[in-house]
Protein backbone atom coordinates (compact mmCIF):
# COMPACT_ATOMS: atom_id res chain seq x y z
CA UNK A 1 0.00 0.00 0.00
CA UNK A 2 1.42 3.50 -0.99
CA UNK A 3 1.68 6.13 1.55
CA UNK A 4 -1.05 8.47 -0.14
CA UNK A 5 -3.31 5.17 0.21
CA UNK A 6 -2.70 4.79 3.94
CA UNK A 7 -3.40 8.23 3.73
CA UNK A 8 -6.64 8.08 2.29
CA UNK A 9 -7.79 4.77 4.59
CA UNK A 10 -6.97 6.85 7.68
CA UNK A 11 -3.90 4.52 8.92
CA UNK A 12 -1.89 6.32 11.60
CA UNK A 13 1.62 6.73 10.13
CA UNK A 14 4.92 6.01 11.64
CA UNK A 15 8.01 8.19 12.24
CA UNK A 16 9.31 7.67 9.01
CA UNK A 17 6.25 7.69 6.77
CA UNK A 18 5.43 11.17 8.47
CA UNK A 19 9.12 12.29 7.42
CA UNK A 20 8.16 11.02 3.57
CA UNK A 21 5.20 13.36 3.66
CA UNK A 22 7.09 16.27 3.23
CA UNK A 23 8.38 15.07 -0.07
CA UNK A 24 4.59 14.93 -1.56
CA UNK A 25 4.36 17.87 -3.77
CA UNK A 26 2.03 20.67 -1.89
CA UNK A 27 -1.24 20.38 -3.91
CA UNK A 28 -1.65 16.49 -3.06
CA UNK A 29 -0.78 17.06 0.60
CA UNK A 30 -2.95 19.67 0.47
CA UNK A 31 -5.42 17.94 -1.20
CA UNK A 32 -5.00 15.10 1.86
CA UNK A 33 -5.37 17.22 4.82
CA UNK A 34 -8.09 19.22 3.31
CA UNK A 35 -10.11 16.03 2.72
CA UNK A 36 -9.54 14.79 6.53
CA UNK A 37 -10.58 18.87 7.35
CA UNK A 38 -13.78 18.57 5.16
CA UNK A 39 -14.77 15.15 6.75
CA UNK A 40 -14.47 16.63 9.90
CA UNK A 41 -15.50 20.17 9.45
CA UNK A 42 -16.63 21.04 6.22
CA UNK A 43 -16.10 24.54 5.48
CA UNK A 44 -16.43 25.80 8.85
CA UNK A 45 -13.56 28.01 10.32
CA UNK A 46 -13.57 28.43 14.20
CA UNK A 47 -12.42 31.31 15.89
CA UNK A 48 -13.37 32.83 19.26
CA UNK A 49 -13.18 36.56 20.88
CA UNK A 50 -10.09 36.58 23.01
CA UNK A 51 -7.62 38.76 25.03
CA UNK A 52 -3.88 38.01 25.20
CA UNK A 53 -2.54 39.22 28.59
CA UNK A 54 1.03 39.13 29.03
CA UNK A 55 1.72 40.19 32.68
CA UNK A 56 5.30 40.48 32.69
CA UNK A 57 8.28 40.18 31.04
CA UNK A 58 11.15 39.68 33.74
CA UNK A 59 12.68 35.96 32.97
CA UNK A 60 14.87 34.12 34.97
CA UNK A 61 15.26 31.73 31.92
CA UNK A 62 17.14 32.17 28.79
CA UNK A 63 15.51 31.31 25.36
CA UNK A 64 17.52 32.32 21.99
CA UNK A 65 14.78 32.50 19.95
CA UNK A 66 12.67 34.77 22.77
CA UNK A 67 12.55 38.58 22.35
CA UNK A 68 10.14 39.27 25.16
CA UNK A 69 12.20 38.15 27.73
CA UNK A 70 13.47 41.70 29.92
CA UNK A 71 16.77 39.62 30.83
CA UNK A 72 17.81 39.59 27.68
CA UNK A 73 17.51 42.35 24.90
CA UNK A 74 14.41 44.08 26.17
CA UNK A 75 16.14 46.52 28.67
CA UNK A 76 12.35 47.43 29.77
CA UNK A 77 10.77 45.34 32.25
CA UNK A 78 7.66 45.70 34.00
CA UNK A 79 5.33 43.74 36.19
CA UNK A 80 1.85 44.49 36.39
CA UNK A 81 -0.08 44.75 39.43
CA UNK A 82 -3.50 42.76 39.87
CA UNK A 83 -4.91 46.12 39.69
CA UNK A 84 -3.73 46.52 36.26
CA UNK A 85 -4.53 42.73 35.16
CA UNK A 86 -8.20 43.81 36.36
CA UNK A 87 -8.71 46.53 34.54
CA UNK A 88 -7.35 45.03 31.10
CA UNK A 89 -9.85 41.98 31.80
CA UNK A 90 -12.69 44.43 32.44
CA UNK A 91 -11.99 46.30 29.09
CA UNK A 92 -12.01 43.07 26.96
CA UNK A 93 -15.12 41.42 28.53
CA UNK A 94 -17.04 44.83 28.03
CA UNK A 95 -15.77 44.70 24.27
CA UNK A 96 -17.34 41.10 23.91
CA UNK A 97 -14.09 39.02 24.90
CA UNK A 98 -15.02 35.03 26.61
CA UNK A 99 -11.36 34.23 26.70
CA UNK A 100 -8.41 35.76 29.13
CA UNK A 101 -5.36 33.97 27.58
CA UNK A 102 -2.77 34.45 30.11
CA UNK A 103 0.93 33.69 29.81
CA UNK A 104 4.03 35.52 31.26
CA UNK A 105 7.93 35.59 31.49
CA UNK A 106 9.36 33.27 34.35
CA UNK A 107 9.74 36.16 37.17
CA UNK A 108 11.86 35.15 39.69
CA UNK A 109 10.71 38.02 41.89
CA UNK A 110 6.62 37.45 41.93
CA UNK A 111 5.60 34.54 43.99
CA UNK A 112 3.13 31.65 43.35
CA UNK A 113 0.22 34.19 45.37
CA UNK A 114 1.13 36.79 42.27
CA UNK A 115 -0.19 34.23 39.69
CA UNK A 116 -3.04 32.63 41.74
CA UNK A 117 -4.22 35.64 43.24
CA UNK A 118 -4.91 37.67 39.69
CA UNK A 119 -6.62 34.32 38.58
CA UNK A 120 -8.70 34.28 41.96
CA UNK A 121 -9.58 37.51 41.46
CA UNK A 122 -10.76 37.64 37.49
CA UNK A 123 -13.18 34.35 38.17
CA UNK A 124 -14.42 37.01 41.28
CA UNK A 125 -15.55 39.41 39.48
CA UNK A 126 -16.13 37.45 36.37
CA UNK A 127 -17.34 34.24 37.62
CA UNK A 128 -18.27 32.72 33.66
CA UNK A 129 -14.90 34.28 31.95
CA UNK A 130 -12.70 31.61 30.35
CA UNK A 131 -9.31 31.74 32.11
CA UNK A 132 -6.79 30.26 29.63
CA UNK A 133 -3.30 30.35 31.47
CA UNK A 134 -0.29 28.68 33.13
CA UNK A 135 2.22 27.37 30.22
CA UNK A 136 3.64 23.85 31.31
CA UNK A 137 7.24 26.06 31.15
CA UNK A 138 5.50 28.33 33.83
CA UNK A 139 4.36 25.60 35.82
CA UNK A 140 7.32 23.91 36.00
CA UNK A 141 9.12 27.06 36.97
CA UNK A 142 7.17 27.80 39.95
CA UNK A 143 7.88 24.00 40.83
CA UNK A 144 11.64 24.82 40.90
CA UNK A 145 11.48 27.92 42.30
CA UNK A 146 9.53 27.69 45.14
CA UNK A 147 9.84 23.85 45.77
CA UNK A 148 6.27 22.55 44.48
CA UNK A 149 5.44 19.26 43.26
CA UNK A 150 3.91 20.02 39.97
CA UNK A 151 0.61 18.73 41.32
CA UNK A 152 0.72 21.57 43.93
CA UNK A 153 0.57 23.54 41.40
CA UNK A 154 -1.61 22.50 39.16
CA UNK A 155 -4.17 21.37 42.40
CA UNK A 156 -3.95 25.41 43.71
CA UNK A 157 -4.52 26.38 39.49
CA UNK A 158 -7.72 24.59 39.44
CA UNK A 159 -8.45 26.38 42.81
CA UNK A 160 -7.86 29.64 41.93
CA UNK A 161 -10.26 29.57 38.59
CA UNK A 162 -7.91 28.41 35.64
CA UNK A 163 -9.96 26.89 33.39
CA UNK A 164 -7.61 25.65 30.67
CA UNK A 165 -4.01 25.53 30.19
CA UNK A 166 -2.17 26.93 26.46
CA UNK A 167 -0.13 24.68 24.72
CA UNK A 168 2.96 27.15 24.91
CA UNK A 169 6.33 25.88 26.26
CA UNK A 170 6.81 22.87 23.61
CA UNK A 171 9.07 24.81 21.32
CA UNK A 172 10.52 21.32 19.74
CA UNK A 173 10.85 18.00 22.08
CA UNK A 174 14.09 16.79 21.10
CA UNK A 175 16.62 17.36 23.67
CA UNK A 176 19.69 18.06 21.53
CA UNK A 177 17.72 21.08 19.53
CA UNK A 178 15.92 21.65 23.27
CA UNK A 179 19.36 22.56 24.84
CA UNK A 180 20.52 24.31 21.81
CA UNK A 181 17.09 26.60 22.23
CA UNK A 182 16.59 26.84 25.49
CA UNK A 183 18.84 24.85 27.90
CA UNK A 184 17.22 25.17 31.76
CA UNK A 185 13.63 25.10 30.70
CA UNK A 186 11.46 22.37 31.28
CA UNK A 187 12.17 19.67 28.95
CA UNK A 188 9.96 17.35 26.83
CA UNK A 189 9.36 14.78 29.10
CA UNK A 190 8.64 17.43 31.95
CA UNK A 191 6.33 19.10 29.30
CA UNK A 192 4.22 16.56 28.73
CA UNK A 193 4.10 15.18 32.21
CA UNK A 194 2.79 18.28 33.44
CA UNK A 195 -0.14 18.05 30.45
CA UNK A 196 -0.73 14.96 31.22
CA UNK A 197 -2.17 15.22 34.86
CA UNK A 198 -4.01 18.37 33.98
CA UNK A 199 -6.03 16.17 31.84
CA UNK A 200 -5.97 13.71 34.61
CA UNK A 201 -8.03 16.29 36.70
CA UNK A 202 -10.53 16.61 33.80
CA UNK A 203 -8.93 19.69 32.29
CA UNK A 204 -7.88 20.37 28.88
CA UNK A 205 -5.10 22.34 26.88
CA UNK A 206 -3.32 23.29 24.13
CA UNK A 207 -0.32 21.55 22.28
CA UNK A 208 2.26 23.85 20.24
CA UNK A 209 5.68 22.99 18.13
CA UNK A 210 7.77 26.14 17.30
CA UNK A 211 9.00 25.27 13.84
CA UNK A 212 11.49 27.25 11.20
CA UNK A 213 14.55 27.19 13.48
CA UNK A 214 17.42 24.96 13.49
CA UNK A 215 14.93 22.14 14.05
CA UNK A 216 14.65 19.28 10.73
CA UNK A 217 11.82 18.27 9.23
CA UNK A 218 12.58 14.57 11.55
CA UNK A 219 12.59 16.57 14.81
CA UNK A 220 8.93 17.91 13.80
CA UNK A 221 7.53 14.69 12.92
CA UNK A 222 9.05 13.26 16.16
CA UNK A 223 7.19 16.24 18.13
CA UNK A 224 3.71 15.07 16.61
CA UNK A 225 4.20 11.63 17.46
CA UNK A 226 4.88 12.38 20.97
CA UNK A 227 1.86 14.47 21.24
CA UNK A 228 -0.05 11.63 19.61
CA UNK A 229 1.26 9.08 21.82
CA UNK A 230 0.11 11.47 24.91
CA UNK A 231 -3.23 12.13 23.42
CA UNK A 232 -3.89 8.37 23.00
CA UNK A 233 -3.70 8.00 27.07
CA UNK A 234 -5.36 11.31 28.23
CA UNK A 235 -7.52 12.62 24.76
CA UNK A 236 -7.09 16.08 26.44
CA UNK A 237 -5.25 18.26 23.62
CA UNK A 238 -8.33 20.37 22.32
CA UNK A 239 -5.79 21.49 19.25
CA UNK A 240 -2.48 21.42 18.05
CA UNK A 241 -0.63 24.67 16.79
CA UNK A 242 2.44 24.52 14.65
CA UNK A 243 3.80 28.20 15.48
CA UNK A 244 5.70 29.87 12.80
CA UNK A 245 9.70 30.82 14.44
CA UNK A 246 9.32 34.79 14.68
CA UNK A 247 13.14 36.20 13.61
CA UNK A 248 13.71 39.22 14.87
CA UNK A 249 15.41 40.66 17.96
CA UNK A 250 16.39 37.06 18.75
CA UNK A 251 19.68 35.37 19.52
CA UNK A 252 19.38 32.23 17.53
CA UNK A 253 20.76 34.04 13.99
CA UNK A 254 19.23 31.86 12.09
CA UNK A 255 20.01 32.91 8.27
CA UNK A 256 17.19 30.39 6.29
CA UNK A 257 13.69 30.67 7.06
CA UNK A 258 11.04 28.48 5.75
CA UNK A 259 8.97 29.10 2.59
CA UNK A 260 5.13 29.59 2.59
CA UNK A 261 5.04 26.40 1.31
CA UNK A 262 7.05 24.86 4.14
CA UNK A 263 4.81 25.96 6.43
CA UNK A 264 1.79 25.31 4.56
CA UNK A 265 3.49 21.12 4.16
CA UNK A 266 3.72 21.45 7.86
CA UNK A 267 -0.07 22.28 8.63
CA UNK A 268 -1.15 19.70 6.05
CA UNK A 269 1.34 17.25 7.59
CA UNK A 270 -0.46 18.19 11.15
CA UNK A 271 -3.59 17.38 10.41
CA UNK A 272 -2.49 13.99 8.79
CA UNK A 273 0.17 12.95 11.43
CA UNK A 274 -2.31 14.12 14.70
CA UNK A 275 -5.41 11.55 13.58
CA UNK A 276 -6.75 12.09 17.59
CA UNK A 277 -6.18 15.54 18.25
CA UNK A 278 -9.44 17.28 17.19
CA UNK A 279 -8.37 20.60 15.84
CA UNK A 280 -5.10 22.31 13.99
CA UNK A 281 -4.82 25.98 14.77
CA UNK A 282 -3.40 28.07 11.81
CA UNK A 283 -2.34 30.97 14.59
CA UNK A 284 -2.13 33.66 12.17
CA UNK A 285 -0.19 35.75 15.00
CA UNK A 286 2.95 33.92 13.62
CA UNK A 287 2.18 32.40 10.13
CA UNK A 288 0.74 35.87 9.34
CA UNK A 289 -3.53 36.52 8.49
CA UNK A 290 -2.59 35.80 5.00
CA UNK A 291 -1.16 32.66 5.39
CA UNK A 292 -3.32 31.42 8.13
CA UNK A 293 -5.86 31.98 5.55
CA UNK A 294 -4.65 30.23 2.92
CA UNK A 295 -3.51 27.45 5.72
CA UNK A 296 -7.58 26.88 5.95
CA UNK A 297 -7.76 24.71 2.14
CA UNK A 298 -4.56 22.97 4.30
CA UNK A 299 -6.01 20.97 7.16
CA UNK A 300 -6.31 24.03 9.45
CA UNK A 301 -9.97 24.78 11.34
CA UNK A 302 -9.08 27.48 13.45
CA UNK A 303 -7.48 31.02 13.37
CA UNK A 304 -7.14 31.59 17.30
CA UNK A 305 -8.91 34.78 17.62
CA UNK A 306 -9.46 38.54 17.70
CA UNK A 307 -6.85 38.59 20.52
CA UNK A 308 -7.04 42.71 21.24
CA UNK A 309 -3.43 42.85 21.73
CA UNK A 310 -0.52 40.92 21.62
CA UNK A 311 3.01 41.21 22.96
CA UNK A 312 5.41 38.13 22.98
CA UNK A 313 5.54 37.69 19.20
CA UNK A 314 5.32 40.68 17.92
CA UNK A 315 8.21 41.66 20.53
CA UNK A 316 10.08 39.27 17.53
CA UNK A 317 8.73 40.88 14.32
CA UNK A 318 4.98 39.64 13.44
CA UNK A 319 2.56 42.25 13.15
CA UNK A 320 0.36 41.01 15.75
CA UNK A 321 0.49 43.99 18.49
CA UNK A 322 -2.66 45.34 17.98
CA UNK A 323 -4.93 41.72 17.30
CA UNK A 324 -7.55 42.44 14.67
CA UNK A 325 -11.22 43.60 14.56
CA UNK A 326 -14.30 41.30 14.95
CA UNK A 327 -15.54 42.30 11.83
CA UNK A 328 -12.39 42.23 9.79
CA UNK A 329 -11.76 39.00 11.06
CA UNK A 330 -15.07 37.57 9.64
CA UNK A 331 -14.90 38.94 6.59
CA UNK A 332 -11.22 37.46 5.95
CA UNK A 333 -12.71 34.11 6.65
CA UNK A 334 -15.86 34.73 4.43
CA UNK A 335 -13.78 35.95 1.87
CA UNK A 336 -11.77 32.88 1.60
CA UNK A 337 -14.45 30.83 1.04
CA UNK A 338 -14.78 29.49 4.63
CA UNK A 339 -17.55 29.99 7.25
CA UNK A 340 -16.49 31.39 10.13
CA UNK A 341 -18.16 30.23 13.51
CA UNK A 342 -17.85 31.79 16.83
CA UNK A 343 -16.64 29.09 19.76
CA UNK A 344 -15.61 28.86 23.02
CA UNK A 345 -12.14 28.27 24.23
CA UNK A 346 -13.48 24.63 24.78
CA UNK A 347 -14.83 24.02 21.02
CA UNK A 348 -18.35 24.56 21.95
CA UNK A 349 -19.74 26.26 18.80
CA UNK A 350 -21.52 29.31 19.90
CA UNK A 351 -22.77 31.65 16.53
CA UNK A 352 -22.61 31.02 12.98
CA UNK A 353 -21.28 33.93 10.84
CA UNK A 354 -23.27 32.88 7.43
Amino acid sequence: MTLIEKVKNQQRLTQEEGEALYDLDLYTLGELADEIRQRRYGKRSYFNINRHINPTNVCADICKFCAYSASRKNPNQYTMSHEEILSIVASSVAKGAKEMHIVSAHNPHDGVEWYMGAFRKIKAKFPHLHVKAMTAAEIDFLSREYGLSYDEVLDQMVQSGVDSMPGGGAEIFDEEVRAYLCKGKVTSDQWLEIHQKWHERGRQSNATMLFGHVESRAHRIDHMIRLRRLQDQTGGFNAFIPLVYQKDNNFLKVTEFPSGQEILKTYAISRIMLDNIPHIKAYWVTASINLALIAQEFGADDLDGTIEKESIQSAAGAQSSQGMSLEGFIDLIKNSGFTPVERDSLYHELKYHD
